[in-house]
């Protein structure tokens, strides 16, 4: 579950105020809204990436206003993929295990379920150079899930993809989704992409949040 009680973030002159949101339990939320809505900003907020002025965030039934983005839970998918050009893809998968000293063994098994769940079985030992754009994103995608967040933010993760690479992926979304119950919220201007993977829909219009559920 992702609730926002009277939330407002203010970047530079920029400002988000008041905003109230609730995403149930292993929904899969997407956020729209026009270039420079705020979309963003609101959803880094959540990671803990920026910090509010105002108001509450809670994760589950957890009050992480105050928590830094490691102790939130959060996977975060950011639009580029954001990879480490010197890591291979099995050490991207490895990453956050590594950093919360996870058992050699279960990470082991860890990146043999996540491989298989992708289809980067193939690709476990290249690097990020030379990797298709649909590849790089389940990539980022497999390294957000890794340590089994209970929930999972994208921003605008598809937008360089082609239309098949885009289908592509919003099946591995499905498919991972389902596997997980992990929360969703990913943003996007694709209508397509919306309505194909939104369980509820949030628009961002003149500083507000409308829903409509589906």
């Amino acid at each position: 579950m992702i609730r926002l009680d009277q939330v407002s973030v203010r970047v530079g002159s920029f400002q988000l105020r008041d905003l109230s949101l609730s995403v149930p339990a292993g929904a899969y939320a997407v956020l729209m809204g026009r270039t420079g809505s705020g979309k963003t900003t609101l959803l880094e907020a959540i990671c803990g990436l920026r910090a509010v002025s105002a108001g509450r965030i809670l994760l589950g039934v957890t009050d992480v206003t105050a928590l830094p983005p490691a102790e939130r839970g959060v996977g975060f998918v950011p639009q580029d993929g954001a990879l480490f050009q010197h890591l291979t893809v099995r050490e991207h998968l490895e990453f956050a295990l590594v950093i919360r000293r996870w058992p050699r063994e279960r990470i082991a098994s860890r990146v043999t379920e996540l491989a298989g769940w992708l289809g980067l079985n193939a690709l476990l030992d290249r690097r990020p150079h030379g990797l298709s754009g649909g590849e790089t994103q389940r990539v980022a995608l497999g390294r957000a899930l890794s340590f089994q967040p209970r929930i999972l933010c994208l921003d605008e993760p598809l937008s360089a993809l082609d239309d098949e690479s885009r289908a592509e992926i919003c099946s591995v979304l499905e498919t991972v989704c389902a596997h997980t119950g992990v929360t969703a919220l990913h943003i996007t201007h694709n209508l397509a992409e919306a309505e194909r993977l939104a369980d509820c829909l949030l628009l961002l219009k003149d500083g507000r949040l409308e829903t409509s559920n589906r």
